[in-house]
């Protein structure tokens, strides 16, 4: 982020942050969501803090800003019935509130634990040939995924299946090659991005995950590995 916000300052820029799957991660003690003018935060039931349906949030420090999110998620009504812009129906409702805030309470722990089994999964790939997440030291990683890479994708998701442990690819299509963006971005070459999509593997990760299920996981994926 420090580059990011320098090179925003310089360029008068305004930044807005993907905090999707980051939900109680910092980067040098400041919480992602805190650094852009928006951090735009997924509440959908996989994540770290997640409700029973759809939901998510938006934080910023500018009051203006605030006032604005809050009209446009309320059909662009300020006053009820009277709408001076184009909205969304975008209101969390009460009962998706009431779960949050329940586990809102115990979301330290959680990403603790989550911690906890993602260092224990690394620990046990060490020297194995696939490629753990990277930590730098800068900040509090809150593995919503743990995701390493290997040249043996196919081959381990189907070791995986047949023992009936779940594993899923994020993402499989990079974005520059989607549909969407094809007449934008025809020809365009990303060969780091092409290549990692086609090595990349998300493991189990939740809180309650215990050793020995970790440890099945990875006997498992090295028995593919020989």
């Amino acid at each position: 982020m420090d580059p990011i916000m320098a090179i925003a300052k310089k360029h008068k820029l305004k930044v807005i942050e993907d905090c999707a799957q980051s939900f109680g991660g910092d980067y040098k003690g400041k919480m992602t969501g805190g650094f852009g003018e928006f951090g735009c935060f997924s509440f959908f039931p996989s994540k770290n803090l997640g409700c029973y349906g759809d939901g998510g949030m938006v934080t910023t420090n500018d009051p203006e800003l605030a006032e604005r999110v809050k009209v446009l998620r309320n059909h662009g009504s300020k006053v009820r019935y009277y709408h001076s812009v184009i909205g969304y129906n975008s209101r969390l409702d009460e009962i998706q509130a009431a779960i949050l805030r329940v586990k809102l309470k115990r979301m330290k722990r959680f990403n603790e634990m989550r911690n906890s089994n993602a260092h224990l999964y690394s620990k046990m790939f060490e020297g194995s040939g696939v490629t753990p997440p990277f930590e730098d030291g800068n900040g509090m990683h809150v593995y919503h995924q743990y995701t390493v890479k290997t040249r043996d994708r196919e081959k381990i998701i189907e070791a995986l299946a047949k023992e009936g442990i779940a594993s899923a690819i994020y993402y499989p299509v990079p974005l520059h090659k989607q549909d969407v963006y094809k007449n934008d971005y025809q020809g365009l070459s990303l060969p780091v991005t092409e290549k990692v999509s086609q090595e990349v593997l998300s493991l189990p990760i939740f809180p309650e995950l215990t050793e020995e299920e970790i440890k099945k996981v990875v006997s498992t994926i090295l028995t593919v590995l020989g």
